[in-house]
């Protein structure tokens, strides 16, 4: 099952809800290859963006810009490594926090003026909701992304095992 739009705070993503011990106890003996996000220099969407596209495609001039592209990265053939990889998302509590409900509602309310007419009630819902501090941040929606491409996931082919440490 392939993704193509990603909504903030919404159900476009459905995975069983997996503790991070967990996950982590299924790779820990793996000899995939590590990539390294550094949770410490993110301090915004764009950030992490930024983070993940030099950890996944070093050599690419090509970056990560949103949701979509973050999805689609992990799938491989982008430069990163073919055949899985591990994510190791180093100061990850610094990160949900960076990546919480006030930089959720930035985000939502930019998507806000950009989205398709058809999506505008959707996109105001989530506003709400992140507002309330309901649904998910997008600390929760990226995991989730990556769960998605990881044991269980929909995308499992691609290998993708997350460690947030």
């Amino acid at each position: 099952m392939r993704h193509g739009r990603h909504g903030a705070a919404s159900s476009l993503w459905h995975t069983e809800h997996r503790t991070d011990r967990d996950q982590m106890k299924q790779h820990d003996s793996t000899d995939l290859p590590i990539v390294v996000i550094d949770g410490a220099t993110i301090e915004s969407l764009a950030d992490f963006y930024e983070e993940v596209s030099k950890g996944l495609m070093p050599d690419v001039d090509w970056k990560v810009s949103n949701l979509d592209g973050f999805n689609d990265v992990l799938r491989g053939g982008f430069g990163g490594p073919d055949g899985g990889f591990v994510l190791r998302w180093e100061h990850a509590n610094r990160s949900r926090a960076v990546l919480g409900w006030p930089e959720t509602i930035r985000y939502l309310e930019q998507k806000l003026t950009r989205c398709h007419s058809s999506n505008v009630s959707a996109v105001r819902a989530d506003l709400a909701a992140a507002r309330r501090a309901e649904g998910s941040t997008l600390f929760e929606i990226l995991v989730e992304i990556v769960r998605e491409h990881g044991p269980g996931g929909c995308e499992s082919e691609d290998n993708v095992l997350l460690e947030l440490l």
